[in-house]
């Protein structure tokens, strides 16, 4: 029993300093002292069922419409985005959308298409949101106020709405984001979040943009990784200024493209963030071991487990300013189970990786 006993003394002791490095207080987000121009880009494909919600917060942003430039790029769209967006801001002078009609250099998919927004772009400071997203009112000021000088990348946080499953798919976010955060201010930057980030020009350039990147299915966490490599710091914030709202994937299929695409970029993250969530595999690898443990040591563990697991979303909820039922929370650990193993053999399985209707080999990284 000693194995087992050390397994889940790591385990344990790991959770606790996540905890206490969540809850550890963090000076509040100093008031913006003037309102630059700034620049937000969205890259759009066959979205006509989910664009508007986002355009309307987007139009309803705590920030001086004239010191605003929307730009939205439709990427060769089958379906009616281009012609919802067009109604939309018909009356919007801050809003422009751009057909994309051609690659730039390595660029392609949604990277060409946030290439062609970053050229177009006449502002310092670039705010990257996707078509799906519903961004808080006060979210550019916030996040402006994060981007002090020598900071390149700004990330925010997002969770998802909708029905029992999105909201299960929001706690993902939330979880994974704050613990992003926690390795972040332990001095370990992880990544960004492209469909919540502030990026500036000056960064943005010093790295020759998407076009100069070798193409990636993970465009953010590939710009992200680059710009820090230049030394430029970055920033993730947990604030309700800075909560931003998805569309959920609609059902369990959508959910592991989704993910299979996200797993393709987690072999570009740091080790660090890799072993912490490795330590969950092997948490359910020796308490599921058949006659290793008793039943009733079985379920101690996994109620020690559920009730850090609560108390860690609990607080990542508390900061962002979102609410959840403590039913969804406790839930959370059957769906998280299931989704990680099915996540695991989908993307195990041989196939393409498909996104936004298109198809990509998984070595396109």
């Amino acid at each position: 029993m000693v194995f087992p006993a050390i397994v889940f003394g790591i385990f344990f002791g790991l959770y606790g300093l996540v905890l206490l490095r969540a809850a550890w207080p963090r000076p509040a987000l100093p008031p913006l002292a003037h309102y630059p121009r700034v620049s937000i880009l969205v890259a759009a494909r066959n979205e006509e069922a989910t664009i508007e919600r986002c355009l309307q917060a987007l139009a309803a942003l705590d920030y001086p419409a004239e010191q605003l430039e929307i730009l939205i790029g439709d990427d060769a769209s089958t379906d009616d985005t281009a012609a919802v967006v067009r109604s939309f801001i018909a009356d919007k002078p801050q809003f422009r959308l751009l057909p994309i009609q051609h690659r730039l250099g390595t660029a392609r998919g949604k990277s060409n298409v946030l290439a062609h927004l970053c050229r177009a772009a006449t502002t310092h400071y670039f705010l990257l949101t996707d078509a799906g997203m519903a961004l808080h009112p006060g979210w550019v000021a916030a996040m402006l106020t994060a981007a002090q000088p020598g900071v390149g990348v700004v990330t925010g946080i997002t969770t998802a709405g909708g029905g029992l499953f999105g909201r299960l798919q929001g706690l993902d976010w939330l979880f994974g984001l704050n613990l992003v955060r926690v390795l972040t201010d332990c001095g370990l930057p992880i990544t960004a979040v492209g469909n919540n980030m502030l990026v500036t020009r000056a960064a943005y350039e010093s790295i020759g943009g998407y076009e100069a990147l070798a193409f990636s299915i993970s465009e953010d966490l590939q710009l992200f990784a680059q710009i820090v490599a230049r030394g430029w710091h970055c920033r993730n914030l947990i604030e309700p200024r800075v909560l931003g709202v998805s569309v959920p994937q609609p059902t369990v299929r959508h959910l592991l493209h989704q993910r299979k695409r996200w797993m393709r970029g987690a072999g570009r993250l740091p080790w660090q963030l890799g072993a912490l969530f490795s330590s969950y595999g092997v948490f359910y690898t020796v308490v599921g071991w058949p006659g290793l443990l008793p039943l009733g040591t079985i379920g101690a563990l996994l109620g020690a487990k559920m009730l850090c697991q609560s108390l860690f979303l609990g607080l990542t909820l508390r900061q962002a300013g979102h609410r959840e039922h403590l039913g969804v929370l406790l839930l959370y650990e059957g769906y998280l189970l299931a989704m990680s193993l099915a996540v695991l053999t989908y993307t195990a399985w041989p196939g393409t990786i498909q996104w936004k209707e298109r198809r990509y080999h998984w070595a396109e990284g």
